[in-house]
């Protein structure tokens, strides 16, 4: 597959962002058939999925908990919540929650529990 300059973006990306999006076009090149001339069109579509997908990969949202005068705060993400949003607890809510390692489990009023990876702890 050709990159020809019109296929190349007008702005500097990020070194990682940019081989990622190469790597991304050359599979849809490759799979489509080699079809010569529809570099521009790989590429679109290449930084698209790429963007979205990390769009989604870091998106990480937060909740603070406080258990025996020590403030927990547990990252994770959206994505993987299992329909968790902020604000699904009021501030001094009773929150049963366990841990393992460094992980806070964050048992719901629906049953499931909110995974999280603990990433501060103050107290």
């Amino acid at each position: 597959m050709e990159t020809s300059s019109a296929a190349r973006p007008a702005t500097q990306l990020p070194t990682d962002l940019h081989a990622a999006i190469v790597r991304r076009a050359r599979e849809i090149y490759e799979r489509s058939g080699k079809i010569a001339g529809r570099d521009i069109e790989n590429w679109i579509r290449a930084e698209s999925e790429v963007l979205s997908e990390r769009k989604h990969v870091t998106r990480l949202s937060a909740i603070v908990v406080r258990l025996n005068g020590v403030q927990y705060v547990g990252e994770f993400r959206r994505v993987s919540a299992a329909g968790y949003t902020p604000g699904e607890f009021a501030k001094g809510d009773p929150v049963p929650i366990r841990f393992e390692g460094d992980q806070m489990f964050v048992r719901r009023r629906n049953g499931k529990e909110l995974v999280t990876r603990i990433v501060k702890q103050v107290g």
